[in-house]
């Protein structure tokens, strides 16, 4: 049984045999997500957090209890850390039932005990109806959500999911996103998990590291992080499209406003760092900050970056279009995602020509 509730913080350095170099917290019940692409050494984080790497240097601490610290030599087991982890593809025993597998993760509790705590978890993750089954006669929701009761059963200290929902389909994905954002609500611990899924981070995190290669890229809430990325790589691995280069015309203090030469226009952004006239920059607009003029009202938001486009392509994708323009004197195309009726509001189609705005307040000057 746990008896405290305390913020886990982290602080990894270590040069092989996978280069790793990551310093962050997590608050009690708070969701940290560790976002970045195959091999970047997320599930290498993730193991060190449960004891079950040791990385060449660092620190863990969870509260006042020291799990891991290289230069006092001290380095706690997954069992006396007390985690609650669920590994990729769930790590069930074939051979044991539900009940047993959730129970296999009770040796600290009395055995009178652990049957009715078993039950109690099953309970609460909707599977209450399933105890004698083995895990080859469930689906993969249901697989899933037997290890998630198995480690929460625990009462761990820490919950570490290591891409909880890359072996489920995306109609149960979506079942066990609101099941998990519901458990978190009840969750008075801290929770990290670790995917490759931009989606799955901005859905369910509070905040979001992003990794690649073994190094902290940046760290923040998903939207803070959407709407700043730190530098290109970021922006690249948020998924967003739009970056572009441009020269500074002029900085006003006094309005916090930058202005920019981009292509045949000049557009303003709000907040910019300081910058000399004349510098070339980079810099990112998210979809939201892109709007697109009604063709048969005129009408277009308030704007001081109005751009005329010619609308080079129209790709449908389920509910949502995928609208590919061009811009007077920029090589590079800008995309943006509106909803299909939207589209169809607007008139919107191929080789017209038409107007969109840029969110002043949306336009990010990337770090080079």
């Amino acid at each position: 049984m746990v008896t405290q509730v305390a913020n886990l913080n982290c602080h990894f350095s270590q040069l092989s045999p996978i280069p790793l170099e990551a310093d962050f917290y997590c608050k009690a019940g708070e969701m940290l997500a560790v976002v970045g692409p195959s091999g970047g050494g997320k599930t290498t984080l993730l193991r060190m957090i449960a004891g079950l790497s040791q990385p060449q240097s660092g620190k863990v601490t969870y509260g006042d209890n020291v799990w891991f610290d290289s230069q006092q030599k001290i380095h706690q087991t997954p069992q006396q850390r007390h985690i609650g982890y669920v590994p990729q593809h769930f790590g069930l025993f074939p051979h044991l039932t539900v009940m047993q597998n959730v129970m296999a993760g009770l040796d600290h509790v009395p055995k009178s005990q652990r049957k009715q705590r078993a039950l109690e978890w099953l309970e609460r993750v909707n599977l209450d109806g399933l105890p004698d089954r083995l895990p080859a006669n469930l689906s993969g929701g249901q697989r899933q959500r037997v290890a998630l009761a198995r480690a929460l059963a625990r009462e761990p200290s820490v919950l570490l999911l290591d891409e909880p929902f890359s072996a489920v389909d995306r109609e149960t994905r979506e079942r066990l996103y609101i099941e998990l954002a519901r458990l978190k609500s009840q969750l008075a611990i801290p929770v990290i998990m670790v995917t490759h899924d931009i989606h799955e981070a901005q859905l369910l995190a509070d905040r979001m590291i992003l990794i690649s290669q073994g190094q902290m890229l940046q760290q923040g809430r998903p939207f803070e992080v959407m709407s700043h990325p730190r530098n290109e790589a970021v922006a690249r691995q948020m998924g967003l499209r739009n970056i572009f280069d441009a020269t500074v015309v002029s900085q006003e203090e006094g309005r916090a406003m930058t202005w920019l030469t981009f292509g045949h226009n000049q557009i303003a952004t709000e907040n910019a760092p300081k910058m000399s006239v004349g510098q070339q920059i980079r810099w990112v607009i998210p979809n939201q900050g892109i709007r697109f003029n009604a063709i048969t009202s005129g009408r277009l938001c308030k704007s001081i970056n109005k751009l005329d486009v010619e609308i080079e392509s129209l790709l449908v994708m389920g509910e949502m279009v995928r609208v590919i323009a061009r811009i007077a004197g920029v090589e590079q195309v800008i995309n943006a995602d509106i909803p299909l009726h939207l589209c169809h509001k607007l008139g919107l189609q191929q080789g017209q020509k038409t107007t969109l705005a840029l969110k002043s307040d949306q336009i990010h000057v990337l770090q080079t």
